[in-house]
C-alpha cells in the first residue's frame, strides 16, 4: 500500500491534532501536573486516550498539517487543552491563596515548604488545605469528568483553524480575577477571630504592662488558628465544592458542551 504525501500527513494529523488537545490538558492540569507525575506518564495516558477518542472524532478540516492553517489548528488545540487545565489551576489557587493568608495572619508564614507540584516554597497551611483539596477532587472523580467534557469538545468544538474566541478568553481573565478575591473569602472567617485575639492581647498588654501578655500570645494565637482550621474544615470543603463546581461550569461554557 503506497501513500502519497499529502495522504501521509492527513493521517498523522488525524492523530496528531486531538494528541495536542489532549495533552496540553495533561501536562498542565493541577494533581497531573505535578513534578513528582513523570512526563512519560503524562504523555502516555495522552497517547491512550486519543487511541481510544480517534474513531469518535469528527472529520478533520481539509487542511495540510504543514502549512500556516495547521499552524493555526495546532495553536488552537493547545489553547483548548491548555485553558481548560488553566481554569482548574485557579480552583485550587483557591486554596493556596486562603491558605497563605490564614497562614500569614497566625504567623506561621515562617513555616514553609517547598510544593511538590510547582517547585516554590508556601506555607504550611496552605500545602495542607492543597492536599485536602487534591483528595476531593478526586474522590468525586473530577478528572473523570474533565476528561469527559474533552472528549466531548471534539463534536461541539471540533478541530478547526477556529476554537478559542476572545470572549471565551476574557471570560477565563475575569473569572481568575474572583479566584483570588475568593480565596481571601475563604480565610476570612479565621483571619477576623486571629485577628480579634491578637487585639485583645493588645488591649491585655496596654492595662496591665507588666503581664507581659505577648510572650504567650504568639503560642496561643497559632494554637486558636490550628483549632479553628479544624473546626471550619468541613466548611472550607463546601466552598472549595462550589467553587469547583463554577469552575467546570466555566470549562464547559468554553468548551460549548
Amino acid at each position: 500500500m503506497h501513500f502519497t504525501e499529502q495522504e501521509l500527513l492527513a493521517k498523522i494529523a488525524l492523530f496528531v491534532w486531538p494528541f495536542i488537545r489532549i495533552s496540553s490538558l495533561f501536562m498542565a492540569i493541577p494533581i497531573f501536573s505535578a513534578r513528582t507525575t513523570p512526563v512519560k506518564f503524562r504523555l502516555l495516558i495522552s497517547f491512550l486516550i486519543t487511541w481510544v477518542v480517534i474513531p469518535f472524532i469528527p472529520p478533520l478540516p481539509d487542511v495540510p498539517l504543514m502549512s500556516y492553517a495547521g499552524v493555526m489548528v495546532t495553536i488552537q488545540q493547545m489553547a483548548i487543552g491548555l485553558a481548560s487545565a488553566f481554569i482548574l489551576q485557579m480552583v485550587f489557587a483557591v486554596l493556596l491563596v486562603g491558605g497563605q493568608s490564614i497562614a500569614y495572619s497566625m504567623g506561621l508564614g515562617f513555616a514553609s515548604m517547598v510544593d511538590p507540584a510547582s517547585g516554590v516554597q508556601v506555607p504550611v497551611v496552605a500545602q495542607i488545605l492543597v492536599i485536602t483539596g487534591s483528595l476531593f477532587f478526586m474522590s468525586v472523580n473530577g478528572h473523570l469528568l474533565l476528561i469527559e467534557l474533552l472528549i466531548e469538545s471534539f463534536k461541539t468544538l471540533p478541530i478547526d483553524v477556529i476554537g478559542l474566541t476572545k470572549a471565551d478568553l476574557w471570560a477565563i481573565i475575569i473569572w481568575s480575577g474572583q479566584m483570588f478575591a475568593g480565596g481571601v473569602l475563604l480565610a476570612l472567617p479565621i483571619m477576623s477571630v486571629v485577628l480579634f485575639v491578637n487585639v485583645s492581647f493588645g488591649v491585655a498588654s496596654k492595662a496591665a504592662p507588666q503581664l507581659q501578655i505577648f510572650g504567650v500570645g504568639f503560642p496561643i494565637t497559632i494554637m486558636v488558628g490550628l483549632v479553628l482550621i479544624w473546626i471550619l474544615m468541613p466548611n472550607v470543603i463546601e466552598a472549595f465544592s462550589i467553587v469547583l463546581a463554577d469552575g467546570f461550569q466555566l470549562i464547559k461554557q468554553v468548551l460549548r458542551v
